[in-house]
């Protein structure tokens, strides 16, 4: 846990000295992922492993000016998912998009469950229709669990909730060649697994989004 908190505090000093920048605090969210994709990338990337979803997106920076292109492209998805799922977590992140889905915000699933149903299943419609708008960007699927429960068990269970998160998705038309499927059981909590609350948050699918190679191509062109 000390590990995690580390890492989480140094991404946000990384962060905090970017913005504080007078160009970068002037500029628009393109301009600011131009920026901190160009000077911080390296740095932050250094310190999260792509094993997680905000360090899969930090991880393929490109950075300058093609940077700042996708990151244009990746307001405009952020902001159709914020307005087709509100009940989801969307974060832009440098070149990427992470978003969030725990039992309060939509894809939730019964008790060591791995169905997709009701809320979940037209929350998922709703988010599959955005990624069929922008169909340059690659997904990555987490699934994660809170701590009740062996290693082994929850590992199991966090595979096939993310696993059908993915399959949901791909039957709604998204393309499968787009999706890496990851799962992590108990290992990458969020919040505290002493309360019910913590728990609660941790039992969640979460989503990294990252430009593709083609459009990666096609940023660099445009800019250069």
């Amino acid at each position: 846990m000390k590990n995690i908190i580390f890492k989480g505090t140094s991404i946000l000093m990384v962060f905090a000295m970017i913005a504080s920048c007078n160009t970068v605090k002037n500029a628009n969210n393109t301009q600011k992922g131009a920026a901190i994709g160009a000077v911080g990338g390296a740095v932050i990337g250094g310190l999260l492993s792509k094993k997680t979803a905000v360090g899969a997106i930090i991880g393929g920076v490109v950075g300058g000016a093609a940077g700042g292109y996708i990151g244009n492209r990746m307001d405009r998805q952020a902001e159709r998912i914020e307005s087709e799922v509100p009940g989801a977590e969307v974060t832009r992140v440098g070149e990427g998009i992470n978003v969030t889905f725990d039992e309060n915000s939509g894809v939730y699933f019964d008790t060591n469950k791995a169905e997709i149903k009701g809320t979940a299943a037209t929350t998922l419609q709703r988010l599959a229709g955005v990624f069929k708008e922008y169909p340059n960007s690659n997904i990555l699927v987490e699934g994660h669990t809170d701590s009740s429960g062996s290693d082994t068990y929850n590992m199991t269970l966090s595979q096939k909730r993310a696993e059908a998160v993915t399959s949901y998705l791909a039957s709604q038309g998204v393309s499968i060649g787009r999706f890496d499927t990851k799962w992590y059981g108990e290992s990458q909590p969020r919040e505290d697994n002493g309360t019910p609350e913590g728990r609660a948050k941790n039992r969640r699918v979460e989503l990294a989004i990252v430009a593709n190679e083609t459009l990666k191509q096609e940023a660099i062109s445009k800019t250069n």
